[in-house]
């Protein structure tokens, strides 16, 4: 017997179910931050995530100089995203990740901006940690804000 079914027959064993059930009613949750977040500090984080989604904002509408400064070469079709997604509309950042049938790969939302960026747009793909991937990320999601997380979907 491997020890992955090994491991799943104990675990379905009634007292040991149980067991565990109780321990983790004695221990109770982890948490990772003890002390409660302050309105200062959530002012703060809100503040700092506003920024990206402005910075991201005029990325994904074709702020030329601001992509110069960022050094990333969103086009050079003389198209922006906002062109064929207003508002980041029908970019369905909630389905991701999901295999994505033009790519013909399981992908994130960044593999799908950076596509993209490539194909229509014709542009560089950039950097999946970069400053103006977390902006253009930040904005669609922001954009989306009230959208059920639906994996695959779309």
């Amino acid at each position: 017997m491997k020890t992955s079914a090994r491991f799943t027959v104990v675990l379905t064993r009634p007292c040991l179910v149980g067991a565990l059930g109780v321990i983790a009613l004695v221990v109770g949750p982890a948490s990772a931050n003890k002390d409660p977040v302050t309105p200062q500090q959530l002012k703060a984080y809100e503040d700092a995530f506003m920024e990206q989604v402005r910075i991201g904002d005029l990325l994904f509408h074709g702020d030329a100089a601001l992509a110069k400064k960022m050094n990333v070469v969103l086009t050079t079709t003389g198209m922006a995203c906002a062109m064929c997604h207003p508002f980041a509309s029908d970019t369905h950042p909630q389905a991701f990740p999901k295999y994505q049938v033009s790519m013909n790969k399981f992908a994130t939302l960044r593999d799908m901006i950076n596509w993209c960026i490539e194909k229509p747009n014709q542009g560089e793909k950039i950097d999946s940690d970069s400053d103006a991937m977390k902006a253009l990320e930040a904005y669609i999601y922001w954009s989306n804000t009230g959208s059920v997380l639906v994996p695959g979907k779309y």
